[in-house]
């Protein structure tokens, strides 16, 4: 693994995390996929970085990260393929590994994937949802002008609300969360399809204070929009997330097995940097997204996360029960896990 997991990395959990986090967590945001399933030609409008950390993650590669991250918790991931694959490969992947280990599954999809398939994923196969992506979108669509419709279409929504069923959505454009067409788009979402779980991921992908806008004041009158905070170290996009649609509605992501990167996370000149260990992850003198440091005790991004998570609570004034409902309980609920 790169950047193996080391004393600081202990020191911060034991210390800031452990007694923190309750007894279980249930991940709803996790990606496993084998190198030989990647289609690398298929990256429109996606960041590069995230190769640098895992070309590949075996479901037993994801539970080996738990254990030696997370000693005293209980972890269980809700498992989805790597959009970025051959979908029937990462799909059927996906499937095993889920019915082998019992674990909830999510099934990827492009915007074509005809209706009746995605019926079938769930009613005969026991996939949990869908997980649809921008890169998965029509192809002449340039990568800025993504909308969410192109990506996760309305078919694929009314399916969804008649099963029930819960999609995992990660917004495209360059505004973010505060886009004003991504706005209207979940706000629509919200009131045509009540019954579909639809969990916005990243926290809209509010990274540094400048994604977020306004975009909670409008965000606030949905009624069944779901939030994970996979990925996010931004303390003030959770805290304004949980404020508006409140701790019922929010749940714990990793996004592993990105988040075993180490890293601490920067705005500079309104774009994010994750700021690394110099050499660590090669030459990434040309990633926008990317900025080395000399410094000698930088922890993972999951644990970043998580002390992020942390800082909300405390500045909300959330009680255990609340935290354990984030990081465990709305996920059993969401997913139907005992």
């Amino acid at each position: 693994m790169t950047g193996v997991y080391n004393e600081y990395d202990a020191k911060v959990y034991r210390e800031r995390l452990a007694g923190f986090l309750p007894a279980r967590i249930i991940d709803v945001h996790t990606h496993i996929w084998k190198a030989e399933f990647v289609l690398m030609e298929d990256t429109k409008g996606c960041v590069t970085w995230p190769a640098r950390v895992a070309s590949e993650c075996t479901v037993g590669g994801l539970l080996e990260i738990y254990a030696t991250f997370f000693p005293r918790q209980t972890v269980t991931p809700v498992l989805m393929g790597s959009p970025l694959c051959d979908l029937g490969q990462t799909n059927a992947y996906t499937k095993e590994c889920g019915a082998k280990c019992a674990l909830p599954t999510m099934y990827c999809t492009a915007w074509d994937t005809p209706p009746e398939r995605l019926r079938t994923a769930v009613v005969s196969e026991g996939f949990a949802g869908f997980k649809p992506y921008l890169n998965n979108s029509p192809g002449y669509i340039p990568p800025g002008e993504v909308r969410i419709y192109d990506f996760l279409p309305h078919e694929h929504l009314r399916v969804t609300d008649e099963l029930e069923a819960v999609v995992m959505l990660h917004i495209a454009r360059a505004g973010r969360l505060r886009d004003p067409v991504n706005i209207a788009q979940l706000m629509e979402i919200d009131r045509q399809y009540p019954n579909a779980k639809i969990i916005v991921a990243h926290v809209g992908r509010a990274y540094i204070e400048d994604d977020l806008g306004d975009a909670f004041d409008t965000l606030r009158h949905s009624k069944n929009l779901l939030f994970d905070f996979s990925a996010n170290t931004l303390e003030q996009a959770m805290t304004a997330c949980i404020g508006a649609v409140g701790p019922e509605r929010v749940m714990f992501g990793s996004d592993m097995p990105i988040t075993k990167m180490r890293m601490y996370r920067i705005a500079e000149d309104g774009v994010y940097k994750n700021v690394i260990p110099r050499g660590l992850y090669g030459d990434v003198s040309g990633d926008k997204n990317m900025k080395e440091t000399d410094e000698a005790d930088v922890t993972t991004f999951i644990y970043e996360e998580l002390l992020a998570f942390r800082r909300a609570t405390e500045a909300l004034g959330l009680g255990k029960d609340e935290i354990e409902d984030i990081l465990c309980n709305n996920a059993k609920r969401v997913f139907n896990i005992n």
